[in-house]
């Protein structure tokens, strides 16, 4: 049982680390979608490529934009936010519960 609940924590850590890395790319791209910046640039061709798949699907479901602010950023943080304090510390407290050890 132990290697299951090993399994289910290394799989919790790494989807915490993805999950936090992805939040900050979100937020990162919010910030520089402030400047108007150059679409050519490698750097937000990238940030573009990696959060408008998620961004305008909730666009999509909520509506472009509330008056001059886009929302669907903080949206998808706060369901980043949820999933990490929710479902990733349940996942590994069940892993601990099966290890026979004490929850941290």
């Amino acid at each position: 049982m132990f290697i299951v609940a090993n399994l289910l924590l290394a799989f919790g850590k790494i989807l915490d680390l993805l999950l936090s890395a992805y939040m900050w790319i979100i937020i990162i791209a919010a910030l520089v979608s402030w400047v108007n910046p150059d679409p050519y640039n490698p750097i937000v061709r990238f940030l573009y490529s990696v959060t408008e798949p998620v961004l305008g699907r909730v666009r999509r479901v909520i509506g472009f934009r509330t008056g001059f602010v886009d929302l669907s950023p903080m949206i998808v943080i706060l369901a980043i936010l949820f999933a990490r304090y929710f479902l990733i510390q349940s996942l590994m407290e069940f892993a601990y519960k099966l290890k026979g050890g004490i929850a941290l």
